[in-house]
């Protein structure tokens, strides 16, 4: 899929959550793209010139360069639209983005501070962490994929976190079984295996625990 001569190109962290949801929506949409791993902490110079900040995700496609992931996302899925990963109408969209916007808030920036903090520090959001997720057992039970029979964006961002889940130190208890068959759903398909990067592949898996 990755061609080295395409325009679009993707400068992505290997072990980043963030660059990770691009990633699945490249894969799920089968999307050709040069796919630029790098080191976050010395980005090199070609990214600095075209995102100041030097942040992971950073996509360009000829002349525009996006850096925020749900704006890259959404693009992916509008520029190729097909297969579409947004709802069609109006409302139900406004939905989605609101679904993602709420992951964001809630979810990713928990994760944001287990990685950030040390063990012992991260007791507590990893703790608050779990505890919504187990709050949030009948969401994940109620349709085939996050709150619809139909992928989508919804699932490209929750797939990530979810692989992450034991490196964050989460363990799920015996009842979360619908969060863990949803995961397993997610994990299964082609798009997402092929969105791993080497590292990200090599994470403990949470269907194994």
């Amino acid at each position: 899929m990755v061609s080295r001569k395409s325009v679009m190109t993707l400068f992505c962290s290997p072990t980043c959550a963030y660059s990770h949801r691009t990633r699945f929506v490249l894969w799920e949409k089968g999307i050709s793209a040069d796919i630029e791993y790098i080191d976050v902490h010395h980005p090199p110079e070609d990214l600095i010139e075209l995102n100041p900040n030097g942040t992971t995700p950073t996509m360009v496609d000829r002349d525009l360069v996006l850096y925020d992931p749900n704006i890259i996302m959404e693009y992916l899925d509008e520029r190729f639209p097909h297969p579409p990963l947004h709802p069609m109408d109006p409302v139900s969209r406004a939905r989605a983005r609101m679904v993602i916007h709420r992951i964001d808030k809630d979810w990713f920036r928990l994760m944001d501070e287990i990685v950030k903090l040390s063990d012992k520090k991260a007791a507590k959001p990893r703790k608050v962490l779990r505890e919504s997720l187990i709050a949030s057992i009948p969401l994940f039970a109620a349709k085939v994929f996050f709150l619809s029979d139909e992928f989508s964006l919804v699932d490209c961002t929750i797939g990530p976190l979810l692989w992450r889940l034991p490196m964050l130190g989460i363990e799920l208890p015996k009842h979360a079984e619908p969060i863990k068959s949803y995961a397993a759903r997610l994990f299964e398909r082609e798009g997402f295996q092929q969105s791993l990067s080497e590292y990200e592949s090599e994470y403990p898996s949470l269907i194994d625990y």
